[in-house]
């Protein structure tokens, strides 16, 4: 049956979704895109990319039975960006090596398939739902220390406050 009603506008939480599918469906046509963390998609552990790094994330491949959730790397700023479920934020606690970030802050993802520099890149590549869990790589962080920690500096400009 045809109505001659208004049309109703999309719900606030719809529009964040129709956003983040185009942002998606931009990641996939190789250009980098602007993702808000937290919601309902992910937030984000950055940690150090010193040499200890690899074997975190050959840890972490072990951890999750084959290849660990996705991270970024960004050799520029010598960051790792470890995706985890969205959430994490109110859970973690303090850490020296570990900074977890969500909601309101907005992560860059490259292009899915750039896994090279220059620039950040798919250290591990984003696979369907697969995160990485947040309380072994805890674990992980503590374990091996990877440097550089994130600093003062780096927590400042973020709105966080080293421990």
């Amino acid at each position: 049956m045809l109505t001659t009603e208004a049309p109703v506008p999309p719900r606030d939480d719809m529009q964040d979704l129709a956003a983040r599918i185009r942002a998606y469906l931009d990641i996939g046509d190789q250009r980098a895109v602007r993702m808000p963390l937290g919601g309902g998609l992910f937030d984000v552990v950055i940690s150090g990319s010193g040499t200890d790094s690899a074997d975190i994330v050959a840890a972490m491949d072990e951890v999750q039975l084959g290849v660990c959730g996705p991270v970024i790397a960004d050799p520029e700023n010598a960051w790792l960006y470890w995706l985890v479920p969205p959430g994490t934020t109110a859970r973690w606690e303090p850490h020296t090596y570990g900074l977890c970030v969500g909601a309101p802050h907005i992560l860059t993802l490259p292009p899915l398939a750039r896994d090279v520099p220059p620039g950040p890149y798919w250290l591990r590549p984003c696979v369907s739902d697969r995160l990485v869990p947040p309380n072994p790589l805890r674990d992980l962080l503590e374990r091996f220390r990877p440097m550089p920690t994130p600093h003062e500096s780096f927590a400042a400009a973020m709105g966080f406050h080293a421990p």
